[in-house]
């Protein structure tokens, strides 16, 4: 996650409240999300960004875990994202970014 987008999330959460804020994120790999993960609940974990030492506590999801794909309307959904999850590890993601919110996530 580059640093403007680890600001932009800290504004965000500063400005609406912790508590008012859902990340979804789009990786395609299970690392990826999990250290995006990790970013956006536990602080950067390479303590290079704004986000470096800063715990938000901040929900995370992937966009192809289920309490978020239900939210979006379907056709919607295959179009924007059925093709790509069709070759993602959908299982290794989701567990990834599941472990990372169960073990960091405060709301």
């Amino acid at each position: 996650m580059d640093l403007e987008v680890q600001g932009r999330i800290k504004e965000i959460a500063e400005k609406y409240g912790p508590e008012n804020v859902v990340v979804i994120l789009g990786n395609s790999d299970p690392d990826g999300a999990s250290i995006f993960a990790e970013t956006v609940t536990n602080g950067d974990p390479s303590f290079a960004g704004p986000l470096a030492g800063v715990a938000l506590g901040l929900p995370v999801y992937h966009i192809i875990e289920p309490e978020i794909k239900q939210e979006i309307d379907p056709q919607v959904y295959e179009e924007q994202v059925g093709i790509v999850e069709m070759v993602l590890d959908v299982d290794a993601i989701t567990n990834a970014v599941k472990s990372i919110r169960e073990q960091y996530s405060k709301f």
